[in-house]
């Protein structure tokens, strides 16, 4: 089989209409092409993929006993000839609606965080590929000192590079609290904390791919903090906080998605408002961040981003305009240029790459 690569995107829409799309992405030109689409999920935000096993798994939402909204996720099958999707099972994960879902790097489980709920919720995958139970809850509990930080909100979930510890960035405490997996007993265990400066509001977490580092953004701040890792001990140091936009910059500003390049040389930042991407030198020494540029992503509200496997592209969800915009990167540089591609597409909010062997 020839190799391909899939971009699966997940965007805000009612159950009746199209939410999940799969796209066959070109690693020459960066552009995509639209091959399959899926209904039936209320807002089918975020996604996560086993890439090894070719399945996708989609947040939405769903109703308790009560008939009250909660979180709930679906599973499909991939078909890796050419990405289409096969439904396996939809369980309810949080009694709370989600807004973000990580699988950890062996497939086991799945986690999700609760933005309203303030709570992180896990459950095992089964041998199928379904989703099982949930077997996990942690909730948080606290405020911190702006108004919309009355409350916890648990905002996404990442792992580092060996799947011990889980990183739950939580905007309502301005904190990121760390867990430790334990994937035998389905559990998280909490394990240590730390606090961004009051306000921040820290939304999506990068760990470095290569070195003992990691970077937060935080959304209300408009800041990326950098921290050193330690991975042994599972905890994170402050070294660095530098602001995402220019300071000529007036206007009203939330920051969204952080990725680090596969190479590792490179950090990006979504901005929404001043509507760009942000891009910083990452020293290899000390994990400090340089700002290389600030690259228009010729939309509105670029929620989420992804670069691709290759490293050769960066995609850029524009929600509040419709478009997902293909740019390609320099790795040289890191710089970003329009290609010129660009897939119309309903309120696109999350990108997520796999590519078949």
């Amino acid at each position: 089989m020839t190799k391909k690569t899939f971009a699966f995107i997940g965007s805000y829409a009612d159950a009746a209409n199209p939410g999940v799309y799969t796209c066959q992405y070109d690693t020459e030109d960066g552009s995509l092409e639209l091959t399959h689409q899926v209904d039936g999920l209320q807002n089918p935000t975020f996604l996560t993929v086993d890439a090894t096993n070719w399945r996708l798994y989609a947040l939405t939402e769903g109703l308790d006993a009560n008939q009250q909204r909660c979180g709930a996720a679906s599973a499909y099958t991939v078909n890796p000839a050419n990405g289409d999707l096969t439904f396996l099972n939809n369980e309810i994960t949080l009694p709370a609606t989600t807004c973000h879902i990580q699988l950890d790097h062996d497939n086991q489980v799945v986690m999700v965080a609760s933005y309203h709920g303030g709570m992180v919720g896990l459950s095992p995958i089964l041998d199928d590929g379904g989703i099982g139970t949930t077997a996990d809850i942690q909730q948080h509990h606290g405020a911190s000192v702006l108004t919309v930080q009355d409350r916890p909100r648990a905002h996404s979930v990442f792992l580092d590079r060996t799947s011990r510890y889980i990183g739950v960035c939580d905007l309502g405490l301005d904190k990121i609290k760390l867990y430790k997996l334990d994937l035998a007993e389905k559990k998280l265990f909490p394990h240590s904390e730390v606090q961004v400066n009051p306000g921040s509001g820290p939304r999506h977490f990068a760990f470095h791919p290569s070195y003992a580092f990691g970077y937060v953004i935080n959304e209300l701040s408009s800041t990326v903090t950098a921290f050193r890792y330690d991975e042994e001990r599972g905890e994170l140091t402050e070294i660095q906080t530098i602001s995402t936009l220019p300071d000529t910059f007036e206007g009203e500003n939330a920051c969204a998605d952080i990725h680090v390049s596969p190479d590792g040389r490179f950090l990006y930042g979504s901005n929404r408002g001043h509507e760009s991407i942000v891009v910083y030198a990452i020293d290899a020494a000390t994990g400090l961040l340089s700002i290389v540029e600030y690259a228009p992503v010729l939309g509105k509200h670029p929620r989420n981003f992804a670069i691709s496997p290759d490293g050769k592209h960066v995609l850029v969800a524009n929600k509040d305009t419709d478009n997902i915009v293909s740019f390609s990167r320099d790795a040289v540089t890191g710089k970003l240029k329009p290609t010129g591609s660009e897939l119309k597409l309903s309120k696109p909010v999350c990108i997520k790459f796999a590519e078949t062997q």
